[in-house]
């Protein structure tokens, strides 16, 4: 180790080499190495590196620094999700305790009492996403005209998202006399034409072009049937007791997947857009602390899941966005660490496939699918047996109950056959409810 690639060397105080170091942090990763001096001097910048390569405590560390002494709303930090604002607000926490900087963490998903109060109360740091931020701008309950430190996290996501006019709007109320700093796996046209908007002659940091790959990821492919992609999962989790993370495209697969690994007696959970904040947060805990073996997730999640040695992740389901790709498997091979990476692709997914490798500059290898495992045939076969068994397959859509008068005019024969009873018994006409009748022209 060099004497240029400790954190003595970056210019840090001594409190924050020891909270460092009480972190377990022995040395920066190069993107600490590069953007921690720039951001000390409070210059703006643009990173651009890896998903799991030490992004937060490249910003977070400066904050600290920067704001320690200070009081009242000094910083302000966006991130397009709720778990990525929490584990961001996880590194303030580690590294501003005891030295007064805090962190009113404003997401969406729980109530906003409590976020009132530490906005009231004039936290340093606002840890944000853009949509519940805007609310309390709405309502005046944020304040940003003192703000010194801006920081853009994982700005494509949130660009991608469809976040830009939220965002523009927030950028309205913080002033311009500011440092801001942009941090990004990858940095597509957008996010560029958005930096030179907004940022003073950044200094650019780019340890991976974009679309890298964690180095120690091991990727692979199979392509396989929607309807075998279960029971290939279930195949490949019996090989072993790994941790392993699976992403889905929609929030229904995502149940219906979690579902059929609780079915098969496997720790799973899952967290997605419809699960409260306190689900989400239940789920991504018992998955840290070892609880949960699996879990299930959208996109949502693809960043801010801040887990030590997922060893596998899995791709349910190709993301219709290449940049989505980099970003799930991200998820493992994370720091020094290695992992692996499995997709499932089916027919109808091979153009997203051929999208992938053209964003990653490298084809894929294809694995074989491991139909001789007991595992895969036996969920083949109960998928199966469920498909013949299910009523509808069946042709018995209506299993209890008389069956439906098929006679023309659908629910109105029994009503007509009704009205044709009464005449006969009482020698009364009729009184047909709801019966149309043309209105007479005046």
């Amino acid at each position: 180790m060099t004497e240029l690639s400790t954190f003595e060397s970056l210019g840090l105080s001594a409190p924050a080499l020891a909270a460092l170091a009480r972190a377990g942090y022995e040395m920066p990763t190069p993107i600490q190495l590069k953007a921690i001096p720039p951001a000390l001097a409070g210059r703006d910048l643009i990173g651009c590196a890896a998903t799991g390569t030490g992004k937060t405590a490249a910003f977070v560390l400066p904050i600290v620094e920067r704001l320690q002494g200070k009081r009242g709303t000094r910083a302000l930090v966006l991130a397009p999700t709720r778990e990525l604002a929490a584990q961001i607000a996880e590194h303030l926490e580690m590294f501003g305790r005891g030295r007064g900087v805090r962190g009113a963490v404003v997401i969406g998903g729980v109530g906003m009492q409590p976020q009132v109060k530490q906005l009231r109360d004039g936290h340093e740091v606002i840890i944000a996403t853009p949509g519940r931020l805007n609310d309390h701008l709405d309502r005046g309950t944020a304040k940003l005209g003192a703000i010194e430190i801006l920081v853009l996290d994982e700005a494509d996501r949130m660009l991608d998202m469809g976040f830009k006019p939220q965002l523009e709007k927030i950028l309205a109320r913080v002033p311009k006399q500011r440092q801001t700093m942009l941090f990004s796996a990858t940095m597509a046209g957008e996010v560029a034409q958005f930096a030179a908007k907004h940022l003073h002659a950044p200094e650019r940091i780019e340890i991976s072009r974009s679309g890298t790959m964690p180095e120690r990821a091991e990727q692979c492919v199979y392509l396989v049937p929607t309807q075998e992609k279960t029971a290939l999962l279930l195949a490949l989790l019996a090989v072993d007791e790994s941790t392993t993370l699976v992403f889905t495209r929609t929030k229904r697969r995502a149940d219906r997947v979690c579902h059929a690994l609780d079915r098969a007696g496997l720790e799973v959970s899952r967290i997605h857009a419809d699960r409260s904040q306190g689900q989400r947060k239940m789920a991504l805990d018992g998955f840290k602390d070892g609880t949960y073996r699996v879990l299930v997730a959208t996109d949502i999640a693809a960043r801010g899941i801040d887990v030590e040695e997922i060893a596998h992740v899995v791709n349910f389901d190709l993301p219709h966005v290449p940049e989505d790709y980099v970003h799930r498997c991200g998820r493992t091979a994370r720091m020094a660490s290695s992992g692996r990476a499995s997709s499932f692709c089916s027919p109808e997914e091979r153009p997203l496939l051929r999208d992938i490798e053209r964003f990653t500059r490298r084809t894929i290898d294809v694995a074989q699918v491991p139909r001789d495992s007991p595992v895969f045939s036996e969920a083949v076969k109960r998928q199966a047996e469920m498909f013949v068994e299910s009523p509808r397959h069946r042709g018995q859509s209506r299993p209890h109950g008389p069956p439906r008068n098929r006679s023309g005019g659908g629910g109105h024969s029994s009503h007509a056959s009704h009205a044709s009873h009464v005449a006969a018994t009482t020698g009364e006409k009729p009184r047909l409810v709801g019966s149309f009748r043309p209105r007479r022209r005046r």
